[in-house]
This record gives C-alpha cells, structure tokens and sequence, in this order.
C-alpha cells in the first residue's frame, strides 16, 4: 500500500500529532442472557502517533496517517483492578492478538469538508483502516479546528469487529458475550512541523 501523505507543497504544512495532549479510546459493550452482570471497558490506545498535512486553502488536498501500538490498548473503565489483567491478557493474545499484528494504521487521503467558522470545520475524513491483517475503507466523521501553528480534531466513529476478522470473545459459558459493534472516541492535538 501507498502512503496517502501528499507531498509537501507551498500551501501544505506538516502537522504531527502530540500523544501526550490527545486522548483515544474505545468502548466495548457485554451482551448475552447476563450481559447486566458483565462489563463494558473503555479502553485507552496509550501509544499511537501520526502526521497530517494540511492545505489551509483547500482542505480537501489534505492526508493523514495515524498508527498506534496495538500492545499498549490498556483498561481504563468498568472493570474492576482485579479483573483488569484476565482482559487485557484476552484482549492482547484472544482478541487483537497483538503479538501477531503490532500495528493499527489509518492513512487518508480523501478528505471532504465544509467550513463553519474561522478555522473551523466538519470534516469527512475516507481512508483505510489497517486492523488485525484486515484493510477496510473507514470514513471517520470529525470536528477539526487548523491555523497555521495547530490542529485539533475530535470525534466518533464505530466499527464491527467482524469485518477485521476478530473472535468475539464471550464468559459463562456464552451468556456474556462481547457484542460486535465498538465504539471509538478522538481528541488529537497536532503541532505544527517546519
């Protein structure tokens, strides 16, 4: 696969995205005859990073690349600090298998978006997600503020696990499943690269 970064033009800047100052999770859900008794973990992505480069005059000759350490998806809600370990042991070597498949990578280079204030925008950003040995097209809807100095971008977006291949793990027995839909939050702060 091509990278979708455009080269760099006179109007492009470099953007790379501060880990520290962005937040990204996922939230899973239990479902199954004693889904009440089950979890819901929200799960933090502790490691990703990533580029942008962005046309201030036309944002739709934008790209981005985002990749995260599937290793470093931690627990971070609703399960009890003595359970934390038994999932995310599941979560690494049943789920993401992350030994097998270390990196999560999204590249876009098709962006679509519509202006609403002064540096302001909603945007459609339809890319490639890299999940699990699987790549499938991803459209990720988002809020994004740009200058020349800074970007930010937050949103949602869900996906199935089923698409990527990925077992569905369940407990007792298959009364507590984990239901197939995730859901996925953003908030990424990206500086600016000269």
């Amino acid at each position: 696969m091509t990278s979708p970064i455009r080269p760099e033009t006179e109007r492009s800047i470099r953007f790379m995205i501060d880990a520290a100052a962005s937040r990204f999770t996922v939230k899973a859900f239990a479902g199954g005859l004693l889904s009440a008794l089950a979890h819901n973990p929200t799960i933090a992505v502790r490691e990703f990073s990533g580029e942008a480069r962005v046309d201030l005059a036309e944002l739709e000759r934008s790209s981005l690349v985002v990749t995260a350490n599937a290793d470093s998806l931690t627990v971070i809600g609703d399960v009890p600090d003595k359970d934390r370990p038994e999932v995310e042991r599941a979560m690494h070597e049943d789920v993401l298998q992350s030994q097998r498949f270390p990196e999560i990578i999204y590249e876009c280079s098709r962006v679509s978006a519509s202006k609403t204030g002064d540096g302001l925008y909603w945007a459609s950003l339809n890319g490639e997600l890299s999940l699990h040995g699987i790549t499938r097209n991803q459209v990720i809807p988002a809020r994004i503020f740009v200058d020349e100095t800074s970007l930010k971008a937050s949103g949602e977006f869900s996906l199935r696990q089923s698409d990527y291949q990925i077992k569905l793990v369940s407990a007792a027995g298959g009364t507590i499943k984990v239901k197939d839909e995730l859901k996925f939050s953003f908030e990424l702060v990206a500086r600016r690269q000269d």
